[in-house]
C-alpha cells in the first residue's frame, strides 16, 4: 500500500489527553478545505479519541497505522 503524502505533519507522542486532539484541531484549523494531515501519536487514549473527535467534527480519517514503536499513524483529510 503506497502511503499519501500529507500537506501537514504534527507529531503529539509527548502530549496527553485532551491536549492531543486540541493541538490536532489547531493544526486542521490552519489548514485549508482538502488538505491531508498526518499525525504522529502515542497511547491507548490519542489512539481511540483523536480520530474518533477528527470524524465527529466532519474530518475523514483515512487510515491508521501502528508502528514498530508502539505508536501510531492518523492520516486525516480536512473537511
Amino acid at each position: 500500500m503506497q502511503e499519501q503524502p500529507a500537506d501537514q505533519e504534527l507529531d503529539i507522542t509527548a502530549e496527553t489527553c485532551p491536549m492531543t486532539f486540541v493541538r490536532t484541531r489547531l493544526a486542521l484549523d490552519r489548514m485549508r478545505s482538502g488538505q491531508l494531515l498526518r499525525v504522529h501519536l502515542n497511547g491507548a487514549e490519542p489512539r481511540a479519541n483523536v480520530p474518533k473527535t477528527a470524524a465527529d467534527q466532519g474530518h475523514a480519517v483515512l487510515s491508521s497505522q501502528d508502528q514498530a514503536d508502539g505508536s501510531t499513524l492518523v492520516l486525516i483529510r480536512k473537511r
